[in-house]
């Protein structure tokens, strides 16, 4: 175990009686291993942080030996037995080829006991084929939500980061995996912990698990202007520099007057208007999510101030920065990441 942080103060926050959680962690053929990763990362790091093995985990697999994955990943699991040994948890990481008849008696036999199980991506794709009609909200990754929009009625698939569906979370996985999990422990963990773990695992910010994935509002295939796009594209990567409006139709090429229109046409908003939206938008979305100071999150978001900064939000959203943040605790799952007993 690595040298504790002296700026962790164990002894004062944690519960050394907390009781131990085992987390199974079920790979198929070709599973992601950038997930696989992502998940121990998480758990390790937390445990250093701790100064405690409060999150132990184990491999399973369909048959037991040496399962290969995705760049070369290789990883000794045992065998998943239907209902035999259950964790407190379940991960499943999946390859493109997954399929979920072979998890799903496992699966079940979690969810009789009001245990937690997690599909990431590949897994969650799989799992929502699988399940015709599932209870709650479900979620994949965004690649995969078209291909299964077109084949087949799915009513309840959402692009959110995650969904929780009577204890089954289905994911995006991927890069969002190291946040889910984040989420998933926080509920060990203090406020001031959740924020040395993101910041040891170089997370400027946790997003909550309703948020979008990350495809940009210039992504959005309605906005058929290509030098409109074009436009909020730049807006959105020029937060912390903005340019003036004249900087950004000389840019694109377009005239400040059809500019003009066009935003109050596909947005009843005027160009400026909408630029600065966006940057309050960025800004309550770091005090929300991260720790940042408040000074530093001006300045990301292209404030020259906190006073200024804290106008705009106020005019936005009635409430000041430091009633954002006035909060107990960092809730990063919408739902709760475990289900009640039954």
């Amino acid at each position: 175990m690595g040298k504790q942080d002296n700026r962790f103060d164990v002894a004062a926050s944690v519960d050394m009686h907390a009781k131990a959680q085992t987390i199974e962690i079920h790979v198929s053929k070709g599973f992601n291993s950038l997930e696989l990763t992502s998940v121990t990362h998480v758990l390790a790091t937390a445990n250093t942080l701790l100064g405690r093995d409060l999150f132990s985990w184990r491999f399973s697999t369909d048959k037991p030996g040496v399962v290969s994955g995705d760049h070369g990943a290789l990883v000794r699991a045992e065998p998943a037995i239907a209902d035999h040994r259950l964790a407190d948890m379940m991960i499943v990481i999946g390859g493109k080829r997954t399929i979920a008849d072979t998890w799903l008696p496992r699966l079940r036999a979690m969810q009789r006991k009001a245990r937690t199980v997690v599909l990431l991506s590949d897994a969650a794709t799989a799992y929502i084929r699988a399940t015709k009609a599932p209870g709650g909200h479900v979620t994949t990754h965004w690649r995969d939500v078209t291909a299964l929009v077109e084949t087949g009625y799915h009513p309840k698939l959402t692009t959110h980061l995650s969904e929780n569906s009577d204890g089954i979370i289905t994911a995006a996985g991927d890069g969002a995996t190291l946040e889910l999990i984040v989420g998933l422990i926080s509920p060990y963990l203090t406020r001031p912990q959740v924020a040395e773990l993101g910041s040891h695992l170089m997370l400027q910010t946790i997003r909550k698990s309703d948020a979008d994935q990350p495809k940009c509002l210039s992504d959005n295939e309605g906005l058929f202007d290509a030098r409109l796009t074009e436009v909020i594209r730049l807006m959105e990567d020029t937060v912390n520099e903005p340019m003036s409006m004249d900087e950004i139709t000389a840019h694109v090429g377009i005239s400040s007057r059809h500019l003009e229109r066009v935003f109050r046409k596909t947005f009843n908003d005027t160009p400026a208007r909408f630029y600065k939206r966006l940057r309050v938008k960025r800004v309550r979305t770091m005090i929300e999510e991260s720790l940042l100071p408040m000074i530093d999150i001006a300045v990301a978001c292209g404030f020259g101030s906190c006073t200024t900064m804290a106008k705009a939000v106020k005019v936005e959203y009635g409430v000041t920065p430091s009633q954002m943040r006035a909060r107990k605790s960092i809730q990063l799952l919408t739902y709760d990441g475990r289900q009640s007993a039954r």
